[in-house]
């Protein structure tokens, strides 16, 4: 007996990584693909908030109608922490989890940047990363992904602030693409978009 097909994904969300926003060079890139292709898909790319146990809160109130067959979650970096805990959360087993350059260990990355910062795309918003939000981090261990062949990760050798044989190591059960060169914002991203939106079944 054959499996089903997979059904393409009706809801997307998306999660920023660390002084980042949904100005985010990748997250329009993908709105804007959306809009073009499927613009029947619900995209949702939330401002996330300093606190992680708030963001996660955010997040959760947000997606809490979504349908569990259909939703997937795409995140870069800490927001890429961020979706591997949201897809292992209990009764997303079916969600699909797309994963660019995340953090793997973020409460022992981020203590370094306790104090104010600004963000990337408007200097002029700043916040304070509090220590109290590291502790909030090292609380968060995602569970195991029950199916890690709904995971696909998106790594980069080239990348200048994270150890791309971490993140491998932590998905190795999942399927990956692992990019010779480029960097930790992906500055290639759009020669990769086609291929994680075929992951999603968006694209032939």
């Amino acid at each position: 007996m054959t499996s089903a097909t997979p059904r393409p994904a009706t809801h997307l969300l998306y999660l920023h990584g660390f002084r980042s926003s949904p100005q985010s060079f990748k997250a329009r890139r993908v709105q804007v693909w959306l809009a073009e292709h499927h613009p029947e898909v619900r995209f949702w790319c939330p401002q996330l908030p300093p606190s992680p146990r708030a963001a996660l809160a955010l997040v959760e109130t947000g997606v809490s109608g979504w349908p569990a067959a259909t939703s997937a979650v795409m995140g870069s970096s800490l927001g890429g922490f961020y979706a591997h805990v949201v897809a292992g959360a209990t009764g997303r087993e079916a969600w699909r989890c797309v994963v660019l350059n995340p953090a793997v260990e973020p409460a022992r990355d981020l203590a370094a940047y306790i104090g104010e910062q600004r963000q990337f795309h408007d200097p002029a918003q700043h916040f304070f990363f509090r220590p109290e939000f590291v502790d909030e981090l090292r609380a968060m261990a995602p569970a195991p992904l029950r199916h890690p062949e709904r995971c696909l990760a998106l790594l980069a050798k080239g990348d200048e602030v994270l150890d791309w044989r971490e993140m491998s190591r932590l998905f190795a059960a999942a399927r990956q693409i692992i990019l010779e060169g480029s960097d930790h914002a992906l500055s290639d991203f759009d020669h990769h978009l086609s291929s994680l939106m075929r992951f999603l079944h968006l694209c032939d």
